[in-house]
């Protein structure tokens, strides 16, 4: 039986922004550049409190939150403060995979430190992150990862929360499916349409008939419901691509996708901002009513340095696309791929793979 910590920041980067700068604690902070493209990379607590989340347009946050303070974000500055924290990370186990700076899973089975339990580890990491960086955590403990992800924000911001074996399948029951990860908007409609909103009542479903809707996917759905996650946490696995899609409510031609491209290029954005790799190839997926895949990506001579660059390269490949006027899409997905470490980006010349 694994024992599992998900650690969770609290409002990484707004909370920084907050203990560097006294005259912004207790106001509410938006990390994000002002712009019609520009996305929300992190609120504070304040800000949340008027309906402020990451990866939201810049602009809506500034309606909602007319008195919000705008930060621009300093990435070097947060990555300073993930080492810091990794390190504590690192008194405790070697078993660390980090998910974002501001995140990760430890894997505590076998501790570097002789404590009573997971939970007396979580506390200890919690205090000494607490010490160290004057910034709070919470984590949440679990026998998988599945689980302890949902834990961790069951007590936010700064506490803990644990799920013992026993208690997960009762403790899931009564969840709502859209707390299961992969689970958004356009699935939650789509299970609901089954008569299905909790985990519970998708465990009644069975996984032949999740199989049957869903495919592989719908296997893993099933085995979420049960608390099942078989996961090994996996120290440093090294970024190799971001994306995000979404699938439409109906199929929609290709001149009425381009809100959608903006929405998803901030929020591949906004993620890959969070990892010390950087990305090099701009990918636009698109899926046909017909199921049929289509995929165009460019490579250009020196990564994408913002989001209006990353996206305007989105937009780009779109027309690109060289279906009939008369085709109609089902999803669409912005990536980045092509990750590499910053010293190790060799000059290329630019490409089109088509």
């Amino acid at each position: 039986m694994r024992k599992i910590i998900h650690i969770d920041m609290d409002a990484f980067y707004a909370s920084v922004e907050q203990r560097d700068d006294p005259s912004l604690r207790g106001r509410p902070v938006v990390v994000a550049w002002r712009g019609a493209r520009s996305v929300v990379c992190a609120a504070s607590y304040e800000a949340r409190r008027f309906g402020v989340r990451s990866a939201m347009p810049a602009v809506r946050a500034e309606r909602l939150c007319p008195e919000a303070v705008f930060v621009p974000p300093d990435f070097a500055r947060y990555k300073a403060v993930s080492r810091q924290v990794r390190e504590i990370f690192s008194r405790h186990t070697d078993l660390i995979e980090p998910l974002s700076l501001d995140e990760a899973y430890l894997d505590v089975t076998e501790p570097k430190v002789a404590l009573p339990s997971a939970t007396a580890i979580a506390e200890i990491i919690r205090a000494q992150i607490r010490e160290e960086t004057q910034l709070t955590a919470s984590a949440g403990i679990a026998p998988n990862k599945f689980l302890a992800k949902i834990a961790s924000d069951w007590n936010k911001p700064d506490g803990q929360f644990v799920i013992r074996p026993q208690q997960a399948f009762d403790f899931l029951t009564p969840l709502p499916v859209g707390r299961i990860p992969g689970v958004g908007k356009v699935m939650q409609e789509k299970l609901a349409a089954l008569g299905v909103g909790t985990v519970g009542e998708l465990r009644m479903l069975g996984a032949e008939r999740l199989q049957r809707e869903f495919g592989s996917f719908g296997l893993r759905l099933h085995a979420r419901a049960q608390g099942i996650d078989e996961r090994p946490v996996e120290p440093d696995q090294p970024v190799q691509s971001i994306s995000s899609e979404d699938t439409f409510e109906r199929d929609v031609p290709i001149d009425e996708i381009e809100p959608t491209i903006l929405r998803l290029a901030g929020k591949t954005w906004e993620a890959s901002r969070k990892t010390e790799r950087v990305g090099r190839t701009v990918v636009l997926k698109l899926k046909t009513a017909q199921f049929r895949i289509l995929t165009r990506s460019h490579t250009p001579e020196t990564p994408p340095a913002s989001l209006q660059q990353f996206t305007d390269i989105a937009l780009a490949l779109r027309d690109r696309v060289d279906l009939p006027a008369r085709t109609r899409y089902r999803l669409v997905g912005v990536g980045l791929g092509g990750f590499r470490d910053r010293d190790a980006l060799p000059p290329q010349p630019a490409l089109f793979d088509l």
